[in-house]
């Protein structure tokens, strides 16, 4: 997995995570990043439950979820942080070209002290031999402790669809 920094032009600046998944098709993958079963297997950190409240895959369409905190140490650092232990989510899909992107702003609405403003995720999905990279770009949250919270949560999260594809 590989992470690098990038300057855009008229918005923040995007952090790039790549993952290789091999011995899977594009068709595999884009199914588990678009469809409710998908998402819901693999979405969210470790110790996280992820709940699909419908989906509308479409540019302009919504993704409405729900992130639920399911262990010990993740209810506690919600608790710690004054944020809810189960926290609703939407995103509004902004591209969807299947099955080689999908980009998607998501609301920053849960950090407390911040207002809330707008992240844009960029997915690319290429085959390669033998596999299928994920190239995800986002943006820089406002600073990088959060930054580095969300590399971190997608590192994981890219972690837990790898093995959800092995499933």
């Amino acid at each position: 997995m590989t992470t690098k920094k990038t300057a855009i032009s008229g918005r923040r600046e995007r952090v790039t995570i790549e993952r290789t998944y091999e011995g899977v098709s594009l068709a595999d993958v884009w199914e588990m990043w678009t469809t409710k079963d998908g998402i819901e297997a693999w979405w969210g950190p470790e110790g996280v439950a992820v709940t699909v409240r419908s989906i509308d895959l479409r540019a302009g369409g919504v993704l409405d979820y729900t992130m639920r905190a399911t262990d010990a140490a993740h209810v506690e650092f919600m608790k710690q942080s004054g944020m809810p232990v189960a926290i609703d989510h939407r995103v509004i899909y902004t591209d969807v070209s299947p099955p080689r992107r999908l980009a998607f702003s998501h609301y920053a609405d849960f950090i407390p002290g911040v207002e809330p403003y707008e992240v844009l995720h960029v997915i690319d999905f290429i085959e390669v031999p033998g596999g299928v990279r994920v190239a995800l770009a986002i943006e820089r949250m406002h600073d990088d402790h959060w930054t580095e919270m969300a590399v971190k949560g997608w590192t994981n999260e890219l972690e837990k669809l790898a093995k959800a594809l092995a499933a």
